[in-house]
């Protein structure tokens, strides 16, 4: 067993290899040999950040958007990045949640969480709102008037990122999310306030947030290093 677990080390990524860890132990106490027992791979945490849009292609995506005239899709990309919101949270604002500039949400374990809505982004949203006609129902909704489903919320931000140019692996619901936890932490260092704003049951989660993007480590590795 130990000789299959190097096997599956060296061929596996190791979250495969401790999912296979835990089915072969689930075996052996099925069969009976309680007492023996595989360890799993220890997973360490990268130090930087995987697949986060840069504050300028945010940007450059917002700003298009807006030229463009799609304002659905300008107000998905400002609504997930302004809030931090999950994209099964996005799909849950309403008008009338609009209005108040919050949701309420119930989290894991029957928790209830505030979604702040900035008041720029509000008010921007009220307004654009008002020109379409919607007074009641769900802000990011199909024809049916159902929330639009994620995987469609996914797939017209990859079309759009296609269509200006900016790389389709960063640009993701949960990337915006990301960014708005990158951009909170550089301008307000409470990380406990953070952590409720975004829902995480302990502060490790939220703490890798302080970390920098692989490119921003490429960034302060070329301007330091000169020698």
């Amino acid at each position: 067993m130990l000789n299959h677990k190097d096997w599956l080390a060296a061929h596996f990524a190791a979250k495969t290899v401790n999912l296979r860890v835990t089915a072969i132990n689930s075996y052996l106490d099925y069969i009976g040999h309680s007492g023996i027992r595989l360890k799993g791979l220890r997973i360490q945490q990268k130090p930087y950040l995987d697949n986060v849009i840069s504050q300028a292609d945010y940007e450059l995506l917002r700003d298009s958007l807006l030229r463009d005239g799609e304002l659905f899709w300008h107000f998905v990309v400002r609504f997930l990045t302004c809030t931090g919101a999950r994209v099964s949270e996005l799909r849950q604002f309403t008008v009338e949640s609009v209005r108040d500039g919050h949701l309420d949400i119930v989290s894991k374990g029957h928790k209830l969480r505030r979604i702040y809505i900035p008041t720029s982004l509000q008010c921007d949203a009220a307004r654009w709102l008002d020109e379409i006609g919607r007074r009641n129902g769900y802000v990011f909704s199909s024809k049916s008037g159902k929330p639009m489903t994620a995987r469609g919320i996914s797939m017209g931000l990859k079309r759009f990122a296609e269509k200006y140019g900016i790389d389709q692996d960063v640009v993701y619901p949960h990337s915006f999310r990301h960014r708005f936890a990158k951009n909170f932490i550089e301008r307000n260092p409470d990380i406990a306030f953070l952590a409720d704003l975004m829902g995480h049951e302990s502060l490790e989660t939220t703490r890798v947030y302080l970390r920098r993007t692989a490119s921003e480590q490429r960034e302060a590795v070329d301007a330091t290093i000169d020698w």
